[in-house]
């Protein structure tokens, strides 16, 4: 049987220089394949010791029994700060918190029931697109996915289409971001204080600036709209008249403008992503896209409808496992700590990966292989609650990781409905790992109206 496409993996030994520059162009094929088997690995450089993890009772202690000990590490995060600011993406500590008390009860179960209709609006519109390009010639597929995810979170967080002049703007201005922005820079690997230089590109501080000044004005406009009392009741308006529990403060612009950057690149990267691999791997295993197909001809587009999309959850469920958008995470000791009989200091790196731990040879079955009917046996209900974490886990968990799994199904259920997807032979998609798992090369397919 064929196997979905994996990056290959670096030799065991490599010298420091080879190992950054194999980082900093992809951080999967940078890693050697013992990790796809260890509980844990640890790598050694002259500026710090990191500790991937792939023993669940570490992953417990890290991410749900203590999380404040394990706060974020800013050597990823430092890359991203022109675009995100100080948003919940990159927070920790008391700053977090509030963040979260604020933004989570716009993701509450009765508020994602009220974003089903924009996310089905941005489905059709999806599907139209694409009709002059359904002549069985190849396509794309990953601009499109874009596309759609982009529509989705304008038309649940600002309530107008990607259409709309401003969102246009943004998600250009994002295509130019994502072309120029690497997983990591100079911070990842040399320690130092805020106010050492990080060495970002132009171009890249350019595309974050002009998309922070868009996103300014989409919220500036919308808290004008909602001291006048007309202003439409969509995540924007929740999260914006939303105060802190505690302290009755709410955001004001420019910490709305960095939660809205984190809601646009995690919400819309993560989201296409997953659409595209979830296509590809669809056509692949053609026997899957027809039970999707045939599940989804009775859909409607009533909120109720989403418990009949059984096959079609497995199958998004599926990909999110072989393609974890979000590969890994990376948090940092503040206190001595014992990792499998090793003394591990403070300061050093905690690496959890979905995507190795999604992978693991010794918790999962045929962990390579694509499978959606895993997740009924007692190895996938095991490994769900224990290997799974295409959205992180314990209080850091995705707030919209609910969101995410409604947006993925609903989409793919529509496009499925609509055309017929094909591989294109000799276009194998090599994964890669740049703001997300995208493909090196673009995923490439055929497709027809059903």
């Amino acid at each position: 049987m064929t196997l979905p496409p994996k990056p290959k993996s670096r030799p065991d030994r490599v010298s420091l220089w080879q190992y950054m520059k194999l980082f900093r162009a992809d951080i999967l094929s940078a890693q050697p394949a013992k990790l796809y088997r260890a509980w844990m690995a640890e790598f050694k450089t002259p500026f710090f010791r990191s500790y991937l993890i792939n023993d669940h009772s570490l992953i417990k202690r890290v991410l749900n029994e203590r999380p404040d000990d394990f706060p974020k590490s800013d050597r990823i995060g430092a890359g991203l700060r022109p675009l995100l600011g100080n948003s919940v993406f990159l927070t920790n500590g008391d700053v977090w918190k509030r963040q979260r008390r604020i933004i989570d009860p716009a993701f509450e179960g009765g508020r994602l029931r009220d974003t089903f209709p924009a996310i089905w609006a941005a489905g059709e519109a999806a599907v139209a697109r694409m009709a002059p390009h359904a002549t069985n010639t190849p396509f794309e597929i990953e601009p499109e996915t874009s596309h759609a995810a982009a529509d989705v979170i304008f038309r649940t967080l600002f309530s107008i289409p990607i259409e709309n002049e401003i969102a246009s703007e943004v998600f250009d201005k994002f295509k130019s971001y994502q072309r120029t922005q690497p997983i990591l820079n100079l911070a990842a690997f040399v320690p130092g204080p805020s106010w050492m230089p990080r060495f970002f590109r132009k171009d890249t501080k350019e595309s974050a600036t002009a998309i922070r000044k868009l996103i300014t004005q989409l919220t500036q406009d919308r808290l004008d709209d909602i001291q006048s009392g007309n202003v439409p009741d969509d995540l924007a308006t929740k999260i914006m008249t939303t105060a802190d529990p505690e302290t009755g403060e709410k955001f004001d612009v420019e910490e709305m403008v960095d939660q809205v950057a984190i809601f646009f690149l995690a919400g819309h990267e993560t989201s296409a992503s997953a659409l595209a691999w979830t296509l590809y791997l669809l056509a692949m295993y053609p026997e899957w896209q027809d039970k999707i197909a045939e599940e989804a001809a009775e859909m409607t587009s009533e909120f109720s409808q989403l418990s009949t999309l059984k096959h079609t959850r497995d199958v998004f469920r599926e990909a999110l496992r072989l393609y974890p958008p979000v590969p890994m995470m990376v948090r940092e000791t503040t206190r001595p700590e014992t990792f499998r009989g090793r003394s591990v200091k403070p300061g050093a790196q905690v690496v959890v990966s979905p995507w190795h731990l999604h992978r693991q040879s010794r918790l999962w079955d045929n962990p390579d292989a694509f499978d959606p009917a895993r997740w009924g046996t007692e190895n996938g209900k095991t490994c769900q609650r224990e290997a799974y974490l295409p959205f992180s886990a314990g209080p850091r968990v995705c707030t919209g990781a609910g969101f995410a799994m409604i947006e993925g199904v609903v989409l793919l259920a529509q496009l499925v409905r609509a055309y017929r997807f094909e591989i294109v032979e000799g276009r194998v998609p090599v994964p890669v790992a740049h703001l997300t798992v995208r493909s090196e090369d673009g995923i490439w397919l055929r497709f027809v109206p059903r």
